[in-house]
């Protein structure tokens, strides 16, 4: 059946492959707009598969432009489509470039359909792809680690494949249970990139009861975050230079501290520390001077007083003739 360049109903097309991309609503809406305004300028791909039947075809290509035509109520769709097996049509839709690049678990995806629903190898994926087996092996891993609830969520656009890959899976092989309630308060009340990197690196360093807490409801602990950076600005603020330079001399003291306190349980002294002490004291001498010499160059003392001083009294208007000219 040569359908090339034809409009074919959309009923007409199996969307076999329709797990292996991440949905993503607002680009399917811009997409129908585009095709709204100015039509379907590209042809989707698919390929005529015995086990789809003779009157179905398989989507290869254009899930998003399906979508967005449904969307918008159309019942036909432009095809293009390859005369070639399954296989060939996936590892050429993989490689050849295109105007979405695929997301990374999109990728591994494919790959995974090409090595269980083809059957396969992993050196046979190499080969075509003009890769090594690790390459494969790599992307492969990206869909082998992740639990099926994570998966599903990343396919369904409730979570990115960074947040998946960098959060959930450690978390998951630390706390499983963790990870799963995690991701349920996830996909009630998304966090940005940024959010949940800060969040995860509170989850680390917190104890247990702390933890039971943050995987229900990480929100409020980035809004608790915020609001000790704010209250924290507003005491830099109100404290001015001086107690910045008062805070900073508190850390170097308990940094000095702690140092001091595990001395007696390094036996004997590391090298790290011996090679330390002379770059330490050539910094300490270095400050002490400069506060000395700045202590000496300080004779005017504060400008606020000097500018009051300096002001202090009647002075002549500059539009006054002088006493003499005036006689």
């Amino acid at each position: 059946m040569d359908v090339s360049g034809h409009e074919l109903d959309l009923h007409r097309l199996e969307l076999r492959y329709a797990a292996t991309r991440v949905a993503e609503p607002q680009a399917v809406q811009r997409l129908a707009a585009s095709l709204e305004r100015c039509g379907q300028l590209v042809p989707c791909v698919a390929v005529n598969d015995p086990q789809a039947g003779e009157s179905r075809l398989v989507l290869i290509d254009g899930y998003r432009r399906v979508a967005a035509l449904r969307r918008l109520g159309r019942d036909t769709v432009a095809i293009e489509c390859w005369s070639c097996d399954l296989a060939t049509a996936l590892i050429s839709l993989l490689t050849r470039r295109q105007d979405r690049a695929f997301a990374c678990i999109e990728h591994a995806l494919l790959l995974r359909e090409l090595l269980i629903g083809q059957g396969l190898s992993q050196q046979q994926l190499a080969r075509r792809f003009g890769r090594d087996v690790s390459w494969v092996s790599r992307r492969l891993q990206l869909v082998q680690e992740l639990p099926d609830n994570v998966l599903a969520a990343v396919c369904a656009g409730q979570l990115s494949s960074w947040a998946a890959s960098r959060v959930l899976v450690p978390l998951a092989r630390a706390n499983t249970e963790h990870a799963e309630r995690l991701l349920q308060a996830l996909v009630q009340r998304p966090l940005s990139t940024r959010e949940l990197r800060q969040w995860f690196e509170q989850y680390q360093s917190a104890g247990r009861a702390a933890r039971e807490r943050m995987v229900d409801h990480p929100g409020l602990l980035l809004q608790a975050l915020q609001e000790r950076q704010a209250a924290q600005s507003d005491e830099r603020l109100r404290d001015g230079p001086e107690g910045a330079c008062a805070a900073d001399l508190r850390k170097i003291e308990a940094l000095i501290a702690r140092l001091h306190r595990r001395l007696p349980s390094l036996s004997p002294v590391p090298a790290v520390l011996i090679d330390a002490m002379p770059r330490l004291r050539a910094a300490l001498n270095t400050l002490c001077n400069a506060i000395e010499r700045s202590i000496a160059n300080d004779t005017h003392g504060d400008l606020f007083e000097r500018a009051c001083v300096t002001g202090a009294g009647p002075q002549p208007a500059r539009d006054q003739p002088t006493a003499q000219s005036g006689a």
